[in-house]
């Protein structure tokens, strides 16, 4: 994972037919897709339950790129080890599910992953100046997690710029998670952001029979996106 500011399409696997995983993961990156963004949910840190290390594991033999575990979940420590060893690349935790970030992200890099810090739309980021060079990639929730297809969330775009200039040149990832659409990409991309998740706005309208409308939306995000760089 060399590290770049160019524009990452993301797509969440949450959006994807939940009845041909494998399939879709090998669409997505077949149709251009940069990482795969796979959503962890407990049903008790946010109200949805999804994919234990079983299933991630079962996933990383189809991602090619980049797999981007996203941990909705709390506690979260004592899981970081089983999705590491399940193949996750990137392991994001969230700020407000532990009570020692800075321990969390060390055991998330002990464990051989990119560590990966996630703020709800209610958190600042006047609690991780002294988190900066633990971290490896922010993630921005523009849409309280727990569900897909919610709306955009207009205030994480001064927080995203806020955050940008506090990175400075440090090689630090800003991902967008939540109401991504040619519309919003382009607004966070100006920001700062460079690593946008997207679940409908990717696999809306397609399918493993016909993969090339995901090609087509990743292509219409990435373009919108690039556009204002």
């Amino acid at each position: 994972m060399a590290f770049n500011r160019s524009i990452k399409i993301a797509p969440s696997i949450l959006s994807a037919d939940f009845a041909n995983f494998g399939q879709e993961i090998q669409a997505i990156e077949s149709e251009g897709c940069d990482w795969v963004h796979v959503d962890v949910m407990d049903g008790h840190f946010v109200p949805n339950l999804t994919f234990g290390p079983p299933a991630v594991a079962a996933f990383r033999p189809h991602v090619k790129t980049v797999m981007d575990v996203h941990l909705m979940i709390a506690p979260v420590d004592q899981y970081i080890d089983a999705y590491a060893q399940a193949g996750a690349d990137v392991i994001t935790a969230h700020l407000e599910a532990t009570t020692h970030p800075h321990r969390t992200l060390q055991a998330i890099r002990n464990a051989g992953a990119k560590a990966g810090l996630a703020l709800n739309p209610g958190t600042g980021i006047g609690d991780i100046e002294y988190l900066l060079d633990m971290v490896d990639l922010f993630c921005i929730m523009t849409v309280n997690p727990g569900f897909g297809g919610q709306k955009f969330i207009h205030s994480q775009i001064d927080k995203v710029k806020k955050l940008r200039a506090m990175i400075g040149d440090r090689p630090i990832h800003i991902e967008i998670d939540g109401g991504i659409t040619t519309e919003t990409a382009p607004l966070m991309a100006a920001a700062g952001a460079d690593v946008l998740v997207a679940g409908s706005a990717v696999f809306k309208g397609g399918s493993v029979d016909n993969p090339s409308v995901y090609g087509r939306n990743i292509k219409a995000i990435r373009e919108a996106a690039e556009g204002v760089l």
